[in-house]
């Protein structure tokens, strides 16, 4: 059980798995006033920065579930490094369906709606691990600029410019859900790039430590394609946040 073997390459050197830096981090937890002893739930929880970081600077507890190994081994590590290893656990194994057997405060999944089939099936599944009054967290893209076409949507890694909607109507359809949005973190594009660039950084690393693995060819193809892609396709088109919700 794990995800493809080329995003733990090209994502292995990243403590974010989105286009978040740590400033934004810490802004979405100091937003949501966060009290000692809360307890969250974060699905995808990939190398574990969010927990990890609010346990050191908030003194919450709680669990992540992520499919990656090496994602939650290194979360698990990171625990270790910043002395909060009693107050988070990490779980690998399939976040979708994951419900906690102890009602929290926070239920997140950060960039990962395709555990629920999308933000409404996501919305729906962290709800049933939430206590009344308690917060959801849907990390998810959004158009910055509507692409032209479905080849642009394509370039920024879409399957068509219907995946995702523009940040007014993103912030309606939670409405339709049943939910109030109470905050909210946009990435920015240096939080784009760092998620961005790092990658290839990473990438040209681990092709000169192994030229002839099975994957050397498509990691070099993906190192040859990416810089541009980024800039001519993400950058200009694709935002990205967090949205805190409160279930009506």
């Amino acid at each position: 059980m794990d995800i493809p073997r080329i995003f733990t390459i090209a994502e292995s050197a990243h403590r974010i798995h989105n286009p978040f830096t740590p400033e934004k981090l810490a802004v979405l937890g100091a937003a949501l006033r966060l009290e000692p002893g809360a307890r969250v739930l974060d699905l995808g929880s990939g190398s574990g920065e969010m927990l990890c970081t609010w346990a050191r600077d908030h003194g919450v507890v709680g669990t992540g579930v992520d499919l990656c190994r090496s994602f939650s081994e290194q979360a698990r590590s990171r625990a270790g490094e910043l002395g909060v290893a009693g107050r988070v656990r990490f779980i690998h194994g399939d976040a979708a369906g994951y419900v906690s057997d102890e009602k929290v405060d926070v239920a997140a999944c950060v960039g990962a709606t395709w555990i629920g089939g999308g933000v409404a099936g996501t919305v729906e599944l962290l709800s049933r691990s939430l206590r009344p009054g308690g917060i959801l967290l849907i990390g998810e893209p959004y158009w910055r600029n509507l692409p032209p076409t479905e080849e642009v949507a394509k370039g920024c890694l879409a399957g068509s410019i219907s995946d995702f909607l523009p940040l007014p109507e993103l912030l309606a359809s939670f409405g339709r859900l049943g939910c109030d949005v109470v905050e909210m973190v946009l990435a920015d594009q240096d939080g784009w790039d760092r998620y961005e660039a790092a990658k290839w950084f990473t990438m040209r690393r681990w092709l000169e430590a192994n030229p002839g693995d099975e994957l050397a060819e498509e990691v070099r193809a993906r190192l040859s394609s990416e810089p541009e892609r980024h800039a001519r396709y993400t950058r200009v088109y694709l935002g990205w946040g967090v949205f805190a919700l409160m279930p009506r």
